[in-house]
């Protein structure tokens, strides 16, 4: 006599053997070594140097296109198959959807069942239209903390806390598990509103990794200094997600190729100690406006007049903060913050982190700002070979699993 079993008995099981061949797919036979490629540096180095990048995610989309009836025009700054001309054979080319600031279409996708879908399956055609490897999803920040918060209290962007994982999972259903599907995720502890014990389980389930923005952790909403990508910070953002849930091989470790500057208050004493110095008010309380007292460039980007005597200093007389982990220079005459990563504070933070905890990868913002001597990306390299070649961490079975 055959057992009976009910109907939800068979939809849980094929539901347990889809998340558990995803978690088979999501450990890599060598690090994720991932590189945004955006549109205001749309810059390529010679193939010799990104041999050894594994994804690029073109960035970005806009969100709210994916919430038209039927879009058929995908708007990006180039084009798929062009980014795949520029790098080695196998390297999966993504689309990014969203950016800082644009929520919105996120949020309005994330509402319903039927507005998922929606969403869901016009990311799907995206990715048929356009030739694409799969899609990274760059919601900052479900549930709030993101540029509008002021305007837009997080209590009314509570419930995108629960949507989200609920997006995503329309999403890897539209587009099967042969597509990657990755997400952008915040930094700080502070904005990791979507990103709890309780969520975090489910949102691993259906991404193949979270690039964790490892960057930025300094930032207007600050009243001290701080390294915006330092070493201690960096390692508190991934234990926190670890400790949340996410298995080791879906965090990738953010690196920042791009330089933040900060004015801090003329009347502090930051001569004694310039780390953890009182900054100048940085955003409007009441609106959260950027007061212009704070800011950032890209290594190819042309140093903005005002500071570049100070940058200059900056360059010269820089030092390594070997408690927190991070390069920085505080200017004593214009009262400037200044925090970056060198190529040396790169291989450290790769080792330290993506080496010691046995992560997925690491990912950069981005590729093109590091023109045109690309001495932090050929840093990134060494580092993720030297990692590959040691053997250690998630990485040297493709068999192995998480199961």
């Amino acid at each position: 006599m055959k057992a009976r079993f009910p109907l939800q008995f068979y939809v849980h099981h094929v539901f347990l053997i889809h998340s558990l061949l995803l978690s088979v797919k999501a450990v890599p036979s060598r690090p994720n070594y991932i590189m945004y490629l955006t549109g205001q540096h749309n810059i390529v180095p010679n193939p010799s140097e990104v041999s050894s990048v594994t994804h690029v995610a073109l960035a970005f989309m806009r969100s709210e296109i994916f919430n038209q009836p039927e879009p058929h025009e995908w708007p990006l700054f180039t084009t798929v198959s062009a980014a795949r001309s520029q790098f080695a054979e196998g390297t999966v080319i993504m689309a990014a959807i969203g950016g800082w600031g644009n929520t919105d279409g996120f949020s309005k996708a994330a509402k319903s069942d039927k507005s998922r879908a929606l969403f869901a399956r016009n990311v799907r055609a995206m990715i048929e239209q356009t030739g694409a490897d799969g899609v990274d999803i760059d919601w900052e920040y479900p549930g709030g903390n993101g540029e509008d918060y002021k305007q837009i209290p997080n209590a009314q962007k509570a419930w995108e806390i629960t949507a989200y994982p609920k997006l995503l999972s329309a999403i890897r259903l539209a587009i099967g598990p042969s597509k990657i599907l990755s997400a952008a995720v915040p930094g700080l502890p502070r904005d990791m509103l979507a990103f709890t014990s309780t969520t975090i389980p489910s949102i691993a389930r259906h991404v193949d990794f979270l690039n964790i923005m490892t960057y930025d952790l300094m930032n207007r909403r600050d009243t001290r200094t701080k390294h915006h990508t330092g070493l201690s910070n960096s390692l508190e953002a991934i234990d926190t997600y670890l400790e949340r849930g996410l298995p080791l091989a879906k965090a990738n470790l953010g690196l920042a190729f791009y330089v933040k500057w900060f004015r801090t208050d003329p009347n502090a004493k930051c001569h004694h100690n310039p780390i953890g110095c009182k900054t100048a008010l940085m955003e409007d309380p009441d609106t959260g406006a950027d007061l212009g007292q704070a800011g950032a460039f890209s290594w190819h980007d042309e140093v903005p007049p005002e500071l570049a005597t100070s940058f200059k200093l900056a360059l010269a007389k820089g030092v390594y903060d070997d408690v927190e982990g991070g390069h920085y220079y505080w200017d004593p005459e214009e009262h400037i913050w200044w925090s970056w990563d060198t190529p040396e504070a790169i291989e450290r933070k790769i080792a330290k982190v993506v080496q010691t905890r046995g992560l997925g990868g690491v990912f950069a913002w981005g590729l093109g700002e590091d023109a045109e001597k690309w001495v932090h990306l050929q840093a990134a390299s060494e580092a993720i070979r030297n990692l590959s070649s040691d053997g250690g961490g998630v990485w040297g079975a493709e068999e192995r699993s998480e199961l």
